[in-house]
């Protein structure tokens, strides 16, 4: 009968570490507090304040159950390893050992988040997508890209919201910009911004002569109203108005609902359709406007350390993060971590948890000087 007694020593030690970077012990005598503040009757006089604080509660609620779940799984799975090998019950031992794989695979993504070290990194992300060299490729690539993302972000539950479609001149799209909404999601996605390269025979080359395309990725922290370094002044920003449509025809307004905003002092323009009304709109436009300039903010404050967005000079050849080369043979690979698969299709489909991880790991090891 197989020993699992050195598998379950470390996963406890593991646990333990967690505990430590979770800050358990802080986050029980937290919670009470927080309820106790989420309870108040006047709570949401300050709505501000209350979005904070329901904010913080939620986190610290989903801190404590995963913590408490993968605790109380290794218990279990400890004392059905005692009896498998008390009985000699090889049906158990296998129980144990799925068991033990499925916590192993949860602590994974519990570890990660001790490597999110960014004020920002547990906010909503901003996504940009821009086709690069390559023409109609690219064009496709972007919206390859664009359902990549969307898929991953289903994987983890996260919620996806598509503000800005441009549609390509012949097929997929020329930009796209879009929020995914879920704890730590800038913190993941901030490991794919920059420049994504794409190799295969192209089906818009009717001599089937392989292609070279490239689309850019642009990230950047969804803030609150309180957060923006940032101030606007009103009139430094031009409003234009224009009837939301979708692909497919859906969402077709009567009325001219969707807003652009230019903020001309930088040049920066954001546009959002997805609400239904004028004034929705560009409350939700400014609050990307203002993610948008508090980036550039952090770019000229921190430059040298290239956190923010990155050097990106032009998307084509020479600038890309990652390539994915569909032939002569099949690999998806990092230029930075130097992670790579030949599972491309799990890739496109959205499997792009052990890109984000290697990512952060090499990003520790770069700020370490290691």
């Amino acid at each position: 009968m197989r020993d699992l007694s050195d598998e379950l020593k470390g996963l406890r030690a593991r646990l333990d570490e967690a505990e430590g970077f979770l800050r358990i012990d802080e986050l029980r005598a937290r919670r009470p507090q927080l309820e106790a503040e989420a309870s108040r009757p006047d709570l949401w006089d300050d709505a501000e304040r209350a979005k904070r604080v329901t904010s913080e509660l939620a986190g610290v609620i989903d801190d404590l159950a995963h913590y408490e779940g993968l605790a109380s799984r290794l218990d279990d799975a400890d004392t059905l390893y005692e009896l498998a090998r008390d009985e000699s019950d090889e049906a158990a031992l296998a129980e144990v050992e799925e068991s033990l794989a499925g916590i192993d695979a949860d602590l994974r993504r519990v570890e990660l988040r001790s490597m999110f070290s960014g004020e920002h990194d547990e906010r909503d992300a901003l996504v940009s997508i821009q086709a690069g060299e390559g023409g109609v490729d690219a064009q496709d690539w972007a919206e390859m890209l664009l359902r990549m993302y969307t898929r991953w972000a289903e994987r983890r539950g996260f919620e996806v919201e598509v503000d800005e479609f441009t549609e390509g001149s012949e097929a997929g799209l020329s930009s796209a910009e879009f929020v995914v909404k879920g704890r730590y999601a800038y913190g993941y996605l901030q490991a794919e911004r920059g420049v994504h390269r794409l190799v295969r025979m192209s089906p818009f080359n009717a001599q089937g002569k392989r292609q070279t395309a490239f689309a850019a990725l642009q990230v950047v922290p969804m803030l609150d109203d309180g957060d923006a370094s940032v101030e606007i002044d009103d009139k430094d920003i031009k409003m234009d108005v224009f009837r939301a449509s979708g692909a497919g025809g859906q969402h077709v307004n009567k009325t001219s609902s969707a807003v652009r905003l230019t903020h001309i002092p930088t040049g920066v323009v954001v546009s959002c359709q997805v609400e239904r009304s004028q004034f929705q709109n560009r409350d939700r436009a400014m609050a990307m406007l203002r993610a948008k300039l508090a980036d550039l903010e952090r770019q000229r404050r921190e430059a040298e350390l290239d956190e923010i967005r990155g050097d990106q000079q032009r998307v084509g050849f020479g600038s890309q993060i990652r390539s994915y080369v569909l032939q002569p043979y099949q690999m998806v690979k990092d230029l930075r971590s130097e992670h790579e698969t030949g599972n491309v299709s799990g890739v496109l489909d959205g499997d792009l948890d052990p890109f984000m991880e290697a990512y952060l790991q090499w990003r520790r090891g770069e700020s370490s000087g290691q």
